[in-house]
């Protein structure tokens, strides 16, 4: 009953997060599963099966606050649905290890890229044009699906800083829409787990105490990030990126803890750092803005 309750708490802070950043939900929940002795696969499908119930409220929530594009939505979806049903199959007979070091890589890059697109603005405001196109949206879909089963958690990391880094969609609608779109893929993880696993390879209780925890902080999320600056929204994804994947890179590479803690310390700081200089300049920015509706002749 205990390990339910820790569970519990552990889905809330990981849907509060991934609810507020797009990304962390899958990341955070299998990584304790892990370190509790649960196989990768029966991990990753625990933690798909309470996505079924959190990424369904968190969906709705984000409707209901306006921070959803359907176009991307439904672009992502499909992609997303085949994507993750081909890596709960795999997972399920094969070690993901190896891949881990690839993806951090991949996502460490582009979680640079994010932080320096959103600081660089200086005092100016973020403007977003046009929209992301299928042929960008459909190949992410399929990649993201498909590492979010394998890895227990992708979907969140490899969507949201695509389409953040692509500059095409404000942060709090890429949120949105790929929490939105994680149903979907969940529905795909979630049906390969059964046919790789069969249900008695799945612990219930621990899908069902991460569900509980993760619909409490759904709305909560939802209503966050509709009230977070672009800029600060942006900066505070991009480290996250940079955090997570740093720590997965250097323990693959068979860096001593001391070493990974020491770096995540110094990476948390300066991540700090940067959210409140996006947090300043957000401040100047608005007002500045007041300052020049005043000015305007009446």
């Amino acid at each position: 009953m205990r390990k339910l309750i820790v569970l519990g708490f552990v889905g809330l802070l990981a849907q509060l997060i991934d609810g507020s950043l797009g990304m962390a939900y899958g990341v955070t929940s299998s990584t304790l599963l892990l370190a509790a002795g649960v196989a990768p696969a029966a991990a990753s499908a625990a933690v798909h099966f309470s996505e079924l119930g959190t990424s369904l409220v968190s969906g709705a929530s984000h409707h209901k606050f306006g921070n959803v594009d359907w176009r991307t939505v439904s672009i992502l979806a499909v992609p997303g649905f085949v994507g993750a049903f081909l890596g709960a199959t795999l997972l399920s007979n094969m070690d993901a290890a190896v891949a881990k070091p690839v993806v951090a890589v991949i996502l460490l890059s582009l979680g640079f890229y994010v932080v320096y697109r959103f600081l660089r603005l200086g005092g100016a405001r973020p403007t977003f044009k046009g929209r992301p196109s299928v042929a960008f949206l459909a190949p992410m879909g399929l990649v993201a699906g498909t590492l979010d089963a394998v890895g227990g958690g992708g979907w969140g990391p490899v969507g949201t800083t695509s389409l953040l880094s692509s500059g095409r969609l404000e942060p709090r609608k890429v949120v949105g829409s790929i929490d939105t779109s994680e149903f979907v893929v969940a529905v795909g993880a979630s049906l390969g787990f059964l046919f790789g696993l069969g249900s008695a390879g799945i612990n219930w209780g621990y899908a069902g105490a991460l569900l509980v925890g993760g619909v409490i902080a759904a709305p909560i999320a939802a209503w966050l990030v509709r009230h977070l600056a672009a800029r600060v929204l942006g900066t505070a994804a991009g480290g996250l990126i940079i955090l997570t994947n740093s720590k997965t890179l250097l323990e693959a590479v068979g860096v001593p803890g001391v070493g990974v803690a020491v770096t995540a310390a110094v990476v948390f700081v300066l991540w700090v750092s940067a959210i409140v200089w996006a947090v300043k300049q957000e401040r100047l920015s608005r007002a500045a803005a007041r300052d020049e509706v005043e000015l305007q002749p009446v």
